[in-house]
């Protein structure tokens, strides 16, 4: 075999696997797991990366059926990161009622003892 033979082969052996990306199934399970956890911290369907994540994830799953596993893949992570977004927003939201309401009693106590001297 010569060495032009053997390049070729090389060659046509690397598209090859270059070809081939494996299906996604652990990043589809992160996926999942994401937006359960979104949900779970509250989460809903009017938070629209939620939302965005939820539809993503269809997608993914969608291409998977159709063995398209590098577009399943990018939209799963898309989906992950989506999700994850919406958790942080609603955990943000909480965290700023919290500082909210401690503001509120803060300033009735600083009333309170301003009036009790």
């Amino acid at each position: 075999m010569s060495i032009r033979h053997l390049f070729a082969l090389l060659a046509v052996v690397s598209l090859a696997g270059c070809a081939s990306d494996p299906a996604p199934n652990e990043q589809l399970k992160l996926t999942e797991q994401a937006i359960e956890q979104a949900k779970a911290v509250g989460a809903s369907d009017d938070v629209p990366e939620l939302h965005m994540a939820e539809a993503k994830y269809a997608q993914a799953r969608s291409a998977m059926l159709g063995k398209s596993y590098k577009d399943a893949r990018m939209l799963a992570e898309e989906s992950e990161l989506d999700a994850r977004l919406a958790e942080a927003k609603v955990l943000t939201a909480k965290s700023q009622a919290q500082l909210n309401q401690l503001a509120t009693r803060l300033n009735r106590l600083h009333k309170q003892l301003g009036s009790a001297q």
